[in-house]
């Protein structure tokens, strides 16, 4: 026994010591980390089974029976189908569209090989021989819509023919996809739809021939770069001229919409609805304060208006639109401070809110007709969590189909009987089980990521510790990440991590990113990691949220420095060593947070910044500060390149040459003010990355170029 107990305690240190073992930056972004996921989930139209991909492969389970599971599709097994990264069912679930060879364009915007599978006779064939744009079923499934070269086009599955709509597609005119700016700022692509009965279509046509150019060279491996120009509007500037269309496909027949005048400048969403011949579009003013939502009839191009919003600051985009097949309709506002559900008539008069509360309603999953309910996720428990629920379409009746702490989501079954309830939390990667919709009761789990955890927990990583920060006013919320042998008796350096953008969220309870790593790799170099999101974040309704309107970042960057000297006074903090970091308007923030907290900031990493808000876009721009000419002050008074003489502290600027989103044009200024101003700082420019910044070994070199610049200046 005494051996034994010996050869315990000998084996118990030695688990200790590789316990102890530090996660590799290299393992990081090499992305062996990254939890497992169910991927392309989708609910069968009799509501008894769903679909996944997985290595090229379509896989039905069965909701209730966990022992059935089908192939309906192998691309193994088909010799001349490609590998098919993504697919989409006909509404009538016979014929597959399968998307291979994909190639990106910009953030969401992509072209393809795409092919047809019909389940009945197992024939494959090629949509076109050539990549395309956005492609989409007819609502009976016998035709199919895309984009090539900037035209609309139609192909007929029964025959095989294909019909071009449009023919002035090229360099200044698109029909039925988005501009670069509607794509980023609106966040859709596809611009047309099917009527009903798959006889008719909408589509937007953009006309960017006054549209300013911008141009960036590309490095490439050639002898010569050459220049990539696009069409970009820069606040203030002019946008593309943007009209709806209609096409009658049984008379051939194009038209133009008449909206009468022109007192709109955005036409964010088109959709279509159960009714034949009728399909909907929003419009909204420059300001971005005004929206519209109308109906058209395609028989006629009669327009009918339904709803309105306006707001003081601005109006939010949302795809929560859904019509039921009573004609009533449900839509989502803050207007009562909050994100809510409403439910309209037909003829867009208001029948009832559906939710109500100090809290808001951050995803809608659908209606359950036959029950007369919806299911949407919320922060009605905590704005750092979600929770899932379930009410009538009169507001009555809700009901929480999650329990957990942490963040809860939904894929659910036509017809509402089932639901694949998704969950994470700080300690908890995905994980996927099967619940019963009636009660919430977990019926199997489907997946999880347990070896991940395991895998993990030989590192000994610390965990984020949530709580609020009085600051200027507002409890904010916050989390801290401390060094797993953190001892309050010390003091350690800190380094503050935020976006800040409006609308978004850093501090919440879930699964963390690759980044959290990293960040918990730094407390293994002796530093604190805290977050906070101030004012003009998202979730904690629209006064918090909007107070920015206007003065975009001033808000922001007080918050975050207001935070860091609240931090400083801690006894277990160095206030002489506090840095701060982010990334696009993050990296905006940590600038301006350095160059006007200059007495509170050591370091900052600045990545992908704006630097100016007149280098950026007229949607984005203009939605949160009008246009230069209304608001110069609120332009130049929150842009930190009009503070470069107030660098003391430490600086790394990083950004990437083909970033098509925020231009190397803003920290090409930024640097060329500070050395003016005669400033030190450190410079990173990534060849031909964008945005993202990452190929190869890209973001092991950017992030280790971070790590040494921290461990050197803070």
């Amino acid at each position: 026994m005494k051996l034994s107990h010996a050869f315990v305690l000998v084996c118990s240190a030695f688990l200790s010591l590789f316990a102890q073992d530090r996660i590799q930056q290299k393992d990081i972004w090499q992305w062996r980390y990254s939890p497992e996921r169910l991927e392309s989930i989708r609910s069968m139209k009799d509501g008894e089974y769903y679909t996944v991909l997985k290595n090229a492969k379509i896989i039905r389970y069965s909701y209730a029976d966990a022992s059935s599971k089908e192939v309906l599709l192998d691309a193994q097994k088909k010799p001349e189908l490609p590998s098919f990264n993504g697919y989409v069912f006909s509404k009538d679930e016979n014929k597959i569209l399968l998307e291979t060879n994909t190639q990106p364009i910009y953030r969401r915007s992509k072209q393809a090989i795409y092919w047809i599978y019909d389940r009945q006779t197992q024939a494959v064939q090629m949509l076109f021989d050539a990549p395309v744009q956005e492609p989409q079923f007819s609502p009976d499934g016998q035709k199919v819509a895309f984009i090539y070269q900037r035209n609309l086009y139609v192909k007929n599955l029964s025959d095989n023919s294909i019909e071009q709509l449009t023919t002035d597609g090229s360099k200044h005119i698109i029909n039925g996809t988005t501009d670069w700016v509607y794509e980023e700022e609106f966040g859709f692509v596809r611009a047309f739809v099917w009527d009903a009965s798959s006889s008719q279509l909408m589509f937007m046509r953009f006309d960017e021939t006054a549209v300013p150019e911008f141009s960036m060279d590309v490095y490439g491996s050639d002898l010569y770069p050459f220049p990539y120009t696009f069409k970009y509007p820069k606040a203030g500037e002019t946008n593309a001229l943007v009209s709806l269309h209609t096409y009658d496909l049984n008379q051939a027949k194009l038209q133009q919409v008449d909206l009468g005048e022109n007192s709109w400048e955005y036409i964010p969403r088109i959709q279509s609805t159960p009714t034949d011949h009728v399909v909907t579009f929003q419009t909204m003013n420059r300001h971005q304060n005004h929206l519209q939502l109308w109906s058209i009839n395609l028989n006629d191009n009669k327009v009918e208006l339904l709803l309105e919003e306006k707001d003081e600051a601005y109006v939010d985009i949302a795809d929560d639109l859904t019509f039921l097949d009573n004609g009533n309709f449900i839509w989502s506002s803050d207007r009562s401070g909050y994100k809510h559900l409403y439910l309209y008539n037909a003829q867009g008069k208001l029948l009832n809110p559906i939710t109500q509360g100090n809290w808001e309603v951050t995803e809608f999953y659908g209606v359950n007709a036959q029950q007369k309910e919806l299911y949407y996720q919320s922060t009605e428990k905590t704005t750092i969590g979600r929770g899932v629920y379930a009410t009538r379409l009169n507001g009555r009746g809700k009901r929480a189909l999650t329990q957990e702490s942490g963040s809860n989501g939904a894929f659910f079954s036509r017809g509402g009987q089932y639901f694949i309830h998704t969950y994470s939390d700080e300690q908890t990667p995905p994980m996927y089980t099967l619940r019963q919709t009636s009660n919430g009761k977990v019926i199997r789990e489907l997946l999880n990521n347990n070896a991940l955890a395991e895998t993990l927990a030989a590192f000994d990583l610390p965990q984020k510790e949530f709580s609020t920060i009085q600051v200027n006013g507002n409890s904010l919320n916050m989390y801290m990440i401390k060094p797993r042998d953190f001892d309050p008796k010390k003091q350690y350096p800190v380094l503050m991590f935020q976006y800040s953008g409006p609308g978004s969220q850093q501090v919440a309870n879930r699964w963390g990113s690759n980044r959290d790593l990293w960040h918990k790799s730094l407390t293994e170099q002796g530093y604190i990691i805290a977050c906070v999101d101030g004012r003009g974040t998202g979730f904690k309704g629209a006064d918090f949220k909007k107070v920015t309107y206007l003065n975009l970042v001033k808000f922001e960057a007080e918050d975050q420095i207001a935070a860091a000297q609240q931090l400083g006074n801690l006894s277990y903090i160095d206030a002489k060593r506090i840095g701060i970091w982010g990334w696009s308007f993050g990296g905006h923030m940590s600038l301006q947070c350095l160059l006007t907290g200059a007495d509170t900031f050591a370091a900052a990493i600045s990545v992908a910044p704006v630097t100016n808000w007149r280098f950026y876009d007229t949607i984005y721009t203009e939605r949160f500060l009008r246009t230069p000419a209304e608001n110069a002050s609120g332009y130049d008074d929150n842009s930190p390149i009009n503070y470069a003489d107030q660098l003391t502290g430490k600086l790394l600027l990083i950004h990437g040459s083909g970033d098509d989103n925020v231009h190397v044009q803003n920290s090409m200024r930024m640097a060329e003010a500070l050395i003016q101003a005669d400033k030190d700082f450190e410079f990173m420019i990534y060849p031909d990355k964008n945005h993202g910044i990452y190929g190869g070994n890209t973001r092991i070199h950017l992030y280790r170029k971070m790590t040494n610049f921290i461990i050197n200046n803070l």
